[in-house]
């Protein structure tokens, strides 16, 4: 799998053609669940108009066929009434029914006991279809089958009405056969009302069931007619005929659906029901069958309903796909050729990268964006050839300033002091090559002369200011005692020649090495620290830095150092030494140095500039420096 997502990661084509198949996808996709939705819709509705036509037509049939049996029953009955004393002609009226009704399965007019004394107990005038196709016609009753005491004959007496009973195996003693019927009883009464005897006339629920099971709208549809109690009139199993009632699944199983529909076919009710029928979804009509009584539905699977649905769709579907999978192919194709260029540009890239310039580039003729790039790569052949030459040249240069600029780092380290006698040390860390920091310092007379200062900026312009700066400094004090004088003599010095407006913090000291006394100036710098008895600034006055003013006159201040004490003076590379997340290293933790450096009796400039240097670093971490960094320290008493 991670080859394959490799495979297309590296292959232009491929992404944009997957791209674009799974955008067309996403179309269809759309486009045709809507078009299902809204023909699956259609195609339930049409199989809804259908059954419920087929039910209605159904239904109407099984109406038909019921009324019928109840019409001839009355036209018989009015015959028997009109010749209530012939027992023979009963038997041309039952054969009768049979010759005009030839789907009816028997029919027998019955007669109460002793009506006709000289037949007995028993008369009933009984005709049946024979197995030949004729009609047989007997005499039903007798002391083997009194039939005064069956079902049909009873129901038609004790309620006194026609009616319908409930599916009964009908046996045929001459024959020995037996069918499954249901029979219309029809008591026959005289003209004083009373009940002479009833007209059974049944039909067989074997031709009532094919006959509605003709009827279906789908292949593995079905119906089934239950009677007023539920009981099962037609079923395509027939072992339930008669035998099951609608709720006995019920019984053996919660089968809600069933019940539901049951209950409503009871009710005499007409509708539809989406149920789950013997565990298929299917779509239920139902309808009662006029005044009888009975109700029938049909069950229609609804793979049957959808069917041709599914199969369309999945056709559809099926090509659909096809289609997409040809389409992916055929843009692969056509984007990989019209891509191929891109190959060649690409690899005369790489061979440009290699570093041969003078490549011939491929000519596609095209004017669209892969002829464009084409060009650009060859003005960019040629601009790179151009730059690379311009970039040797520049090498050269920058190599030459780098070499002028560590010659000039060797003569500005040059001019700082080297040699430091013991009490005196300092460091100089430039930010750049070159800075524009400076110390200095000498001996005269019994005296120390020394001195730090800050020029504004950076690099070689800096450097050049504090070149001169220091040189007028050795100058002044080869023959200037007073610091003051010395800042004076200075600052016109430079003012007189500082065109580009630079200046320079700077602090000048005089320390009497007989007596520690101390008289200094200070030209804006920052206050060196007195670490001795204790930590603290050395008080300066504020006067401005040199170069600004020639006519500025600075003040002398003075002060005593007592033995062991060390003048720390730095420039504000110290203070203003920024971490990565631009955090200034600041005054306090200079003075925690100095404190801790005391505590631990480590104020020798040496150590003390050492212990500074590595906290400095400790702080500053990764970040690059941002400022020259000038430490100098002078410890009193210490100095030879």
């Amino acid at each position: 799998m991670k080859r394959i997502i490799d495979f297309i990661r590296r292959q232009l084509s491929i992404r944009v053609s997957l791209w674009v198949v799974l955008f067309a996808a996403l179309i269809f996709v759309t486009a045709l669940s809507f078009l299902f939705l809204r023909a699956r819709d259609a195609v339930r509705e049409e199989a809804v108009n259908r059954a419920t036509q087929i039910l209605d037509k159904t239904s109407l049939e099984v109406e038909g066929i019921l009324n019928r049996v109840e019409v001839a029953s009355q036209m018989t009955e009015w015959l028997v009434q009109r010749h209530p004393d012939n027992p023979d002609s009963m038997f041309v009226y039952s054969r009768g029914m049979l010759l005009n009704n030839p789907d009816f399965y028997n029919c027998s007019i019955a007669f109460e006991p002793y009506y006709f004394k000289k037949y007995g107990r028993y008369f009933s005038a009984y005709s049946k279809h024979d197995s030949a196709g004729g009609i047989r016609t007997i005499q039903g009753g007798s002391d083997n089958y009194q039939y005064f005491y069956m079902d049909w004959y009873l129901m038609a007496k004790l309620l006194d009405r026609p009616c319908w009973t409930e599916p009964y195996m009908d046996l045929d003693v001459p024959t020995n056969t037996s069918e499954m019927v249901s029979s219309y009883c029809k008591p026959i009464k005289d003209d004083k009302g009373a009940l002479i005897g009833v007209i059974n006339t049944s039909l067989s629920l074997s031709w009532l069931s094919e006959t509605i099971s003709a009827l279906k709208p789908y292949p593995h549809s079905f119906s089934i007619m239950v009677g007023r109690g539920g009981t099962y009139f037609v079923h395509p199993d027939k072992d339930k005929v008669s035998r099951e009632t609608i709720f006995t699944q019920t019984l053996e199983g919660r089968d809600l659906a069933l019940a539901r529909l049951g209950h409503a076919m009871l009710r005499g009710e007409e509708g539809m029901m989406h149920e789950k029928v013997n565990g298929e979804e299917c779509y239920v009509f139902y309808k009662p069958l006029g005044q009888t009584g009975c109700s029938m539905a049909i069950i229609c699977p609804q793979s049957d309903v959808f069917g041709g649905f599914d199969r369309l769709r999945r056709a559809i579907l099926m090509n659909v796909v096809l289609g997409l999978l040809l389409m992916l192919f055929l843009f692969i194709r056509i984007i990989t050729r019209e891509l191929s260029p891109l190959h060649q540009l690409a690899s005369e890239a790489e061979t440009i990268a290699s570093g041969k310039l003078d490549a011939d580039l491929p000519d596609f003729g095209r004017i669209d964006e892969i002829g464009q790039l084409s060009q650009s790569f060859g003005h960019m052949q040629q601009s790179l050839v151009q730059y690379i030459d311009e970039l040797k040249d520049t090498t050269a240069q920058k190599a030459s300033i780098e070499r002028d600029l560590h010659i000039a780092n060797q003569i500005q380290m040059g001019m700082l002091p080297k040699d430091f006698p013991d009490g005196i040390y300092a460091t100089l860390t430039p930010a750049k090559d070159v800075g524009g920091d400076l110390f200095d310092f000498h001996f005269r007379d019994g005296k120390l002369f020394f001195c730090i200062g800050d020029v504004s900026g950076k690099g070689v312009p800096a450097s050049l200011f504090m070149a001169v700066t220091r040189s007028v400094f050795r100058t002044v004090s080869a023959r200037e005692d007073v610091p003051n004088r010395i800042m004076d003599s200075l600052n016109k010095t430079i003012a007189e020649m500082n065109e580009t407006n630079m200046f320079v913090t700077l602090f000048i000291g005089v320390l009497e090495l007989s007596t520690g006394d101390l008289r200094y100036c200070n030209a804006g710098h920052d206050a060196p620290l007195l670490v001795g008895a204790g930590v603290g600034e050395l008080p300066c006055d504020s006067n401005i830095p040199v170069g600004f003013m020639p006519e500025w006159t600075y003040t002398l201040q003075e002060a005593p150092i007592y033995a062991g004490t060390t003048i720390f003076l730095f420039t504000d590379g110290l203070t203003e030494a920024e971490n990565v997340n631009h955090e200034l290293f600041g005054m306090d933790r200079v003075m925690k140095e100095a404190t801790e450096a005391l505590d631990r009796k480590e104020q020798e400039p040496r150590q003390l500039i050492a212990r500074m240097t590595e906290a400095v670093h400790r702080y500053v971490g990764d970040a690059d420096q941002s400022d020259d960094l000038t430490m100098m320290g002078i410890q009193f008493g210490g100095v030879k």
